[in-house]
């Protein structure tokens, strides 16, 4: 078997522009998924039995769907029924946030249901509204605790993004299948995205240990 690494060489700045992308989607999902995962938990933990269950409901379907169905139902299939088309990055984008809210929101929730309600109760009892309370309170020890998992959530995001190369969204994935489509080298491609995935994730697993280290709240 003839190997050509210098096909690497070649399409270097195809590979890195695809990795900037795949970056660049991680960055605008969490983004996305931060707030709506906050409103996703506050509403599950709502009084309101409506609120309650819509969140129930949503975050159910999300967490139990595989997420390139996602991908694939809302490029394939919302076109045709409600006749409604994003572009491909867009729908990988909205996909992506999605997914990452439904889990972030029962995260949160663990989260904030790990406070002691005495905290609360004293917050009331001070004469604090209830909403200022859980945003005051609660949510800044709700976000300690669950740091070190949101921190593991960006590392397993950062590798979901290639999922979105199914619909043509031309991340580091997406451009080295085609780039070895092109080329015919597939053992070669396949090393470069696998050593581009693992130079950009290692440094943030490292980082995330640390964080583990650092934050995890030990009772």
């Amino acid at each position: 078997m003839n190997f050509d690494w210098s096909v690497v060489w070649t399409h270097r700045l195809d590979l890195l522009e695809g990795a900037g992308l795949t970056v660049m989607l991680t960055f605008l999902t969490m983004a996305l998924a931060l707030p709506g995962g906050i409103v996703l938990a506050l509403m599950r933990l709502s009084s309101n039995r409506v609120m309650a269950a819509a969140s129930l409901s949503f975050v159910e379907f999300f967490r139990n769907v595989p997420l390139i169905l996602v991908i694939y139902w809302a490029f394939y299939v919302m076109p045709v029924l409600f006749d409604i088309r994003f572009s491909p990055l867009a729908t990988g984008l909205a996909a992506l946030a999605l997914s990452v809210s439904a889990y972030n929101a029962e995260t949160f929730r663990a989260g904030i249901n790990s406070i002691r309600k005495g905290q609360l109760e004293a917050a009331l009892a001070l004469g604090m509204p209830r909403r200022k309370a859980m945003f005051k309170v609660v949510l800044p020890q709700a976000v300690q605790r669950i740091l070190p998992i949101m921190a593991s959530t960006w590392i397993s995001l950062f590798k979901d993004t290639s999922l979105v190369s199914v619909i043509a969204v031309s991340e580091l994935a997406y451009t080295a299948m085609q780039i070895r489509a092109q080329s015919f080298r597939v053992l070669e491609m396949l090393t470069a995205m696998a050593l581009l995935y693992w130079a950009m994730g290692y440094p943030q697993a490292k980082l995330v240990d640390w964080i583990h280290k650092k934050y995890g709240v030990k009772e």
